[in-house]
């Protein structure tokens, strides 16, 4: 009986506790759309309990402010429209998160871990002088985290007991919150002085019918194997058919065969696809941390493969031409 009390007392704490956590979501945008892994970032938060805030900032960006308002899961939005936020420049935006942090006093700041989160909340966890974490693939508590490490392939479980907790998320871990459905409101926050330690000149973006990469639902990946940067072509032909994305392991990148914002992996970009087809690649453990989510997370290639063909590439493809 006593120890019945004693774990409904725990529980009632557990509940207790989980309701005073307040999660700032740095929310990851062009000023016209919300990038995906923000909503597997607000997912992550929700599962914290307590609020979950969205903080929108940039130019003119009227449309993702109501993009996520409507999210599930969140309760406010905050808004900071500047000059100074154009190109999402860490520099700029690590003074408006500490200023936030100061008004609001969350307990948990977090965003995607992509570039921008990478490049972003390590600094803004210097400035709060706390150690972040990055990809983050499991809450387990409130200040509990399952981590990976190692190029992906080993996991590591990090109970944090700083002030504020600052982590970034991997987008393939977390279901991507529901578009529909919320209803939270917006409120607008001051801009602190910009900090012109840098300057956004431009964006030069590569335009292509097929599927972002890391969204794609079919990924079509090609490595050295291919040996040449001419014969990707036979992998855009059939991306083409399938409405597919086309990926590259870091040394296809690094053979300059194709530019590296193609590159899937730990250094690279992050997928996880429905079907993934790895051609000429022979599944090096830092391309695996970047595609295994798609299947078994064992290592090398063919034991990750539902289907595998050893044959030579060139004369095996009139086969299925």
């Amino acid at each position: 009986m006593h120890r019945a009390v004693n774990k409904t007392n725990l529980r009632q704490l557990t509940s207790f506790l989980q309701r005073l956590q307040s999660t700032l979501v740095v929310a990851e945008h062009n000023n016209d759309k919300l990038t995906p892994i923000t909503l597997s970032a607000i997912t992550a938060a929700s599962k914290l309990g307590g609020e979950v805030t969205c903080l929108v900032a940039g130019t003119e960006c009227s449309k993702v402010v109501e993009e996520v308002s409507k999210v599930q899961g969140v309760k406010k939005v905050l808004v900071a429209q500047h000059d100074a936020y154009k190109g999402a420049l860490p520099e700029e935006l690590t003074p408006l998160i500490l200023a936030t942090q100061q008004q609001f006093t969350f307990t948990h700041i977090c965003a995607g871990a992509s570039a921008f989160g990478k490049n972003l909340l390590p600094r803004v966890a210097a400035k709060l002088d706390v150690a972040p974490i990055s990809d983050i693939i499991e809450i387990k508590s409130p200040d509990t985290f399952v981590r990976t490490i190692y190029a992906g392939n080993a996991l590591s479980t990090v109970k944090c007991n700083e002030s504020v907790k600052v982590f970034t998320v991997r987008g393939t871990s977390f279901e991507p919150a529901a578009v529909e459905g919320g209803s939270a409101t917006s409120e607008a926050v001051a801009s602190p002085s910009p900090a012109g330690l840098s300057e956004w000149v431009e964006q030069n973006l590569s335009k292509s019918d097929r599927p972002e990469l890391t969204g794609a639902k079919v990924v079509v990946s090609g490595g050295r194997g291919l040996k040449s940067g001419e014969n990707f072509k036979l992998l855009y032909d059939l991306a083409e058919k399938m409405n597919a994305a086309v990926g590259a392991s870091r040394a296809a990148v690094d053979a300059g065969y194709v530019p590296n914002d193609m590159q899937v992996g730990q250094t690279g970009k992050i997928v996880a696809p429905e079907l993934y087809i790895a051609v000429g690649i022979s599944g090096a453990i830092q391309h695996l941390a970047g595609m295994k989510d798609s299947k078994d997370p064992e290592a090398p290639i063919f034991q990750v493969a539902d289907f595998g063909l050893v044959a030579d590439l060139f004369k095996v493809r009139s086969r299925f031409s």
